[in-house]
């Protein structure tokens, strides 16, 4: 019965919820979801989930939420594994787009996410930024997309580096930084080789070679470490530090700032902490659909970004204890790192290329 309460919101037509009935079917989705316990929803380890969204979703629904904690990889290989043998545990995805484009969606783990969404205050397009919803998928109807931020293009210490020291990308070839640069390896899969594909793809073969040969950088895939590095001024740029490990640095009087802009080179935007997705044959349907709109609802985004402290694509949630420089301005071309055509084919060209180029020279 409750499976059969999931079919008939799936059926509905896309302005279900924007008629006088959606009160009444949300609420028998909440009863429903109730009755199945609890919902089982997969992300990166994360103390915003476990301290602020859980106990305030489970206080509001009555509705448990078990929360599956792991690197996105992880969370993927793990489901692959368990669908394989026939078990399907997961209600909801909260993962990067690696992970969502090239697994989760391109494995066909998926249901469509569009027709569960029927509170008013998540399908109506006025309380977005965009206009609308913004699903990244081709189909638009799998991959919702709730964050847009200003990504950082490195990080100093300004106890040894000046904000002005580095006013374009060609400061970072003066002779004075090489050795003082800390990068994930360009040469393997992950952040190192995303970050040298788009200097590739805007500065040109002799700008990598330049940064990531003839610098000299120290080159980790632990960011903790990259981090201390960044901390202890051994190494007081960081290309790829994050802010998981930043913050807490900075919190201890730690020196450390974010560099935003670094022209020619174009500032990046990206979806971070995630993107949404429902999985496919969900075995708690209805507590899904609940939560999966009151995540994307001005209560559950604004609490997770104050927590996270990421900019959200509604116009209605507070952004005044973000970083100005962190929100993304009218007016302002970005290069989009969660941009489907590059997530899926294009960052892989371009990464590729990068091996080859500096495994040639």
């Amino acid at each position: 019965m409750l499976r059969l309460l999931l079919i008939g919101l799936l059926a509905a037509p896309p302005a279900f919820a924007q008629t006088a009935h959606w009160e009444k079917s949300w609420n028998a989705a909440v009863a429903a979801g109730k009755k199945e316990g609890s919902v089982v929803v997969a992300g990166f380890p994360d103390p915003v989930m476990r301290k602020e969204i859980i106990p305030r979703f489970a206080a509001r629904f009555g509705i448990q939420v078990e929360f599956v904690a792991g690197r996105s990889s992880e969370i993927a290989a793990r489901v692959r594994n368990e669908r394989n043998a026939g078990l399907y545990v997961m209600d909801v995805f909260l993962a990067g787009p690696d992970t969502t484009a090239q697994v989760l969606y391109k494995e066909r783990m998926l249901d469509p996410l569009r027709p569960l969404l029927m509170l008013p205050e998540v399908t109506d397009p006025s309380r977005w930024k965009n206009g609308k919803l913004w699903f990244a998928d081709p189909e638009e109807r799998y991959v919702l997309r709730p964050f847009s931020g200003v990504r950082s293009q490195f990080h100093i210490n300004r106890d040894y580096v000046r904000p002005d020291d580095l006013r374009t990308a060609a400061d970072l070839l003066q002779p004075r930084w090489r050795g003082k640069i800390a990068s994930e390896d360009p040469a393997t899969v992950g952040a190192g080789a995303n970050k040298a594909g788009r200097f590739l793809l805007q500065m040109g073969e002799d700008f990598v070679v330049r940064l990531f040969r003839d610098q000299k950088p120290a080159l980790s895939r632990e960011r903790r470490q990259m981090a201390d590095w960044l901390a202890r001024g051994t190494h007081p740029i960081c290309l790829n530090c994050d802010e998981d490990n930043v913050r807490p640095l900075q919190q201890e009087g730690f020196k450390i700032e974010e560099i935003f802009e670094l022209p020619p080179i174009a500032p990046t935007i990206n979806a971070s902490p995630w993107l949404l997705t429902v999985a496919g044959r969900a075995p708690h349907p209805n507590a899904a659909l609940v939560f999966a709109n009151w995540i994307v609802s001005k209560e559950g985004l604004g609490i997770y970004s104050k927590g996270f402290g990421a900019p959200t694509l509604r116009r209605d949630v507070d952004e005044s204890f973000l970083n100005p420089a962190a929100i993304p301005r009218a007016g302002v071309r970005y290069f989009d790192e969660a941009e489907w055509q590059w997530i899926t084919t294009g960052r892989q060209e371009a990464a590729e290329r990068v091996r080859k180029l500096l495994g040639a020279r």
